[in-house]
């Protein structure tokens, strides 16, 4: 883990970045506080189901129907 301060990040933003992409993690300081941290990104592998939901989500059927002292406002 390489810990920097916020004018080492900016001026070797390029080194720092291939340092994440083989695994390092980066902290970023200011002032001695760490306020970031550089981690490499990854993306979900899980594929996506359609419906899978269906059973569990349900609509009102008077969903698109808004009460009157509401209706008041948009005129």
């Amino acid at each position: 883990m390489q810990v920097t301060n916020i004018h080492n990040a900016k001026t070797n933003f390029s080194k720092f970045l291939k340092l994440v992409a083989a695994g390092e993690e980066v902290i970023i300081c200011s002032s001695n506080k760490p306020i970031a941290k550089l981690i490499s990104y990854k993306t979900d592998n899980i594929p996506r189901i359609p419906g899978i939901l269906k059973t569990k989500i349900s609509i009102k059927k008077d969903f698109n129907v808004l009460p009157e002292d509401f209706l008041k406002f948009f005129k």
